[in-house]
């Protein structure tokens, strides 16, 4: 035997030693089913109200996708210059409005007399909802408007900015004034964004996973060293891929199912993903287009014989 397969065999065994020794001493915690996620189906959301069907993160995208009978919405929010906090994603306004520079640069009434069907066109490529859709939603009245929704929020404003250092105070009083705490979940691209927010909430509100905690728990899976990933989000609102990496393999779903983790896909615009996603495992499906998700149901599901390409860590 040459010296360096005996290297190598030394490294296999320690690695697996390694191994065998975490999994004795680990005991990895799932996580407690919250009010928000406490549902037996799986669910839809409206990704932005239905972005396909009326113009983004206005009324009346809200209540077309209320009316086709979503359990709820996809939603981001931003601060306005006098605080207030709005439903919107861009972190600039020329996409979707009449309007140009930044939600923080304009108070709430600005915004809410604003035209943000400005750039929606109809299926003629005419622009039916000029004037027509509204202006800004105040988070508030969307929670209000619509009580038996579960909303899920998207914090846009990023940390370092002066908007996003106040945004998880201002977020979390708007959810308790408007009693919403058992219909929302929080959640940030920016993990130090949901820990803050968490400094209010104190647990009592679901949260999402940021982009450092998905990669977390994918590298833990796909690694074999599931057994040492402690999560500390309660679903995870993901891609089918994310860069090279795909999200939507059906064992990364039961690996996050065992520590009672749903995980939800955006967006799906595509009936017959929907299904896919949902045959997979998955608890929920985000779209811009809710009208192609009427009777959506089903649950895990796998062909006679498949084996799975990663553990079960």
């Amino acid at each position: 035997m040459t010296k360096k397969r005996k290297v190598a065999l030394t490294v296999a065994a320690a690695g697996a030693a390694a191994w065998a020794g975490s999994k004795m001493l680990s005991k990895p915690e799932g996580r407690t089913t919250v009010p928000a996620l406490d549902y037996d189906v799986p669910i839809i959301l409206a990704h932005r109200g239905g972005a396909g069907l009326a113009p983004e993160n206005t009324m009346a995208a809200f209540e077309r996708a209320a009316g086709l009978g979503v359990h709820g919405f996809e939603i981001d929010v931003h601060l306005t210059k006098d605080e207030e906090v709005i439903v919107f994603h861009d972190d600039t306004l020329e996409r979707t409005t009449d309007l140009d520079g930044r939600p923080g640069d304009y108070t709430l009434a600005e915004l809410e007399e604003a035209d943000f069907g400005y750039h929606h066109p109809g299926e003629d490529g005419s622009y039916p909802f000029r004037g027509k859709a509204g202006g800004a939603v105040p988070l508030r009245k969307l929670l209000e408007d619509f009580p038996h929704m579960l909303v899920n929020i998207d914090m846009k404003d990023a940390p370092d900015t002066y908007e996003g250092g106040l945004l998880p105070s201002k977020l979390w009083r708007v959810i308790e004034e408007a009693d919403a705490r058992h219909r929302v979940v929080v959640t940030s691209f920016h993990d130090s964004q949901i820990d803050r927010f968490n400094l209010y909430a104190r647990n009592q509100i679901a949260l999402g996973a940021g982009e450092q905690e998905v990669r977390r728990a994918y590298l833990a899976f796909a690694s074999g060293f599931g057994h040492l990933y402690q999560p500390k989000a309660d679903v995870f609102q993901i891609p089918v891929r994310s860069g090279m990496f795909p999200l939507d393999l059906p064992p990364f779903i039961r690996f996050l199912g065992r520590l009672n983790i749903p995980v939800h896909y955006w967006t799906i615009n595509d009936r017959s993903a929907m299904e896919r996603l949902i045959a997979a495992g998955a608890k929920g499906i985000i779209t811009d287009r809710p009208d192609l998700a009427a009777g959506l149901a089903g649950g895990p599901e796998e062909e006679p014989g498949q084996t799975d390409q990663y553990p079960d860590s």
